[in-house]
């Protein structure tokens, strides 16, 4: 199929980005293209640039003319939990009343909460919240999503979820990297024995996963209450020898070394950062491993500890930006809103929070040298805003001006934002 796309006001190619491989971006870097055209063959992209020098080419199946339009690489999302079943509103509630978000763990709230609805859950019924949840990340213009299993902590359960996590992925043009994050808690039959769960992960789980090809991540969360450097180093370590590529939970709630583990073992990504300390940021930046920050967490748990992206990326870290979407500490699928919040409470750039939501985010899943830019090639993941500037899409508080999604060259319209009478 052959899909042309004229009459684009403003495109950005990220191609600087690119070059970079994400790192120092400036403004330059985004590649901007002013009176633009797009050329897709079999879901590919053909040429994006300047509509004077499109090259010559069959009839299109399809003519879109973008009407001003400015376009923009497809948003990757490196870091959410989609696929659970149950509501926690009622521990948002407990928050509003003064509750921290230890104090409500400790209650028995947080992450085992979600793991009592999701061993009562079936594979359908897991299949179905996840596909849900992706349909309406991707209609807010995310056409790649980095989906954690970790609400189960079982192998049974997580072998479900991760199941899950397939079947909703078959049933979506969106690309969706599956990750294994059995070691997200220590789960209540295993109170007291911190190492007999990690055993359980490194003898069980990790090769159960790895059994049926069901993962490309494996994830640890390495934090104080959770699991410790040694049980995080054990796990990983396990993991990278099966073959997975390592993620790791860092530096949440105080300096605990996690970046520095990341480092060490060669993660793609360390995420959350909020407490990450100077040497945490050099080890980063030396090992290359990509910082995924997640603004929106901190905003939803009502606290102002952001992670220190101003440090991160004058220390020459490459930084990555996600929605941590889960049910208790960043309820929102709206990676539109984090490119806003990096911008407001990060300290970022424009240019470095879109980097931060395309190459940066597809570096992060180790898919840059196919996603992330709109280069010759590289898959067409493309959005249309009805907007005047690239600078004027985070300039709108948490809403969306989409008007066409492309993913892998299929088209969609953007839902309408506006009510219709009945």
């Amino acid at each position: 199929m052959r899909l042309l796309i004229t009459n684009i006001a403003q495109l950005a190619t990220m191609a600087g980005v690119a070059a970079k491989d994400g790192v120092g971006v400036t403004w330059d870097d985004l590649g901007l293209v002013t009176d633009a055209a797009v050329l897709i063959e079999d879901g590919a992209i053909r040429y994006a640039g300047p509509a004077a020098a499109l090259p010559k080419h069959g009839p299109p199946d399809r003519a879109i003319d973008a009407e001003g339009a400015v376009a923009l690489p497809g948003l990757i999302d490196p870091h959410t939990h989609p696929c659970w079943v149950g509501s926690r509103h009622d521990e948002f509630a407990m928050r509003a009343e003064g509750k921290t978000y230890r104090e409500i763990n400790a209650a028995g709230g947080g992450i085992r909460a979600s793991v009592r609805h999701v061993r009562r859950a079936t594979p359908d019924e897991l299949a179905a919240a996840c596909t849900g949840r992706l349909a309406r990340m991707f209609a807010l213009g995310v056409t790649t999503v980095e989906a954690k299993s970790g609400y189960a902590l079982n192998t049974e359960g997580e072998l479900r979820m991760l199941r899950a996590i397939a079947q909703a992925a078959a049933r979506t043009d969106q690309t969706i990297v599956p990750t294994f994050l059995g070691a997200h808690a220590i789960p209540p039959e295993f109170d007291g024995d911190r190492d007999g769960y990690t055993e359980l992960i490194v003898r069980e789980m990790l090769p159960a996963v790895a059994a049926e090809n069901l993962a490309t991540f494996c994830d640890a969360f390495v934090e104080p209450g959770f699991f410790t450097l040694e049980q995080g180093r054990r796990i990983l370590t396990a993991a990278k020898d099966l073959g997975f590529r390592l993620r790791v939970h860092a530096d949440e709630f105080e300096p605990f070394g996690g970046a520095q583990l990341a480092a060490e073992l060669g993660a793609t990504s360390a995420d959350h950062l909020m407490a990450v300390d100077d040497a945490g940021i050099r080890a980063l930046a030396a090992a290359g491993v990509t910082a995924t920050l997640l603004p929106a967490t901190t905003l939803f748990l009502g606290q102002s500890n952001y992670a220190p992206a101003r440090k991160l990326l004058d220390a020459g870290c490459r930084v990555a930006l996600a929605t941590d979407f889960n049910p208790g500490s960043s309820y929102t699928e709206n990676l539109q809103l984090v490119l806003t919040l990096a911008c407001t409470a990060l300290h970022m750039t424009i240019a470095e929070a879109w980097a931060g939501v395309t190459y940066n985010a597809a570096r992060a899943l180790l898919l840059h040298e196919s996603r992330g830019a709109l280069l010759p090639g590289r898959r067409a993941d493309l959005l249309l805003f009805d907007a005047p500037d690239v600078r004027a899409i985070p300039y709108h508080l948490a809403m969306s001006d989409l008007r066409w999604i492309i993913a892998g060259g299929q088209l969609y319209r953007a839902p309408t934002p506006f009510a219709q009478r009945a």
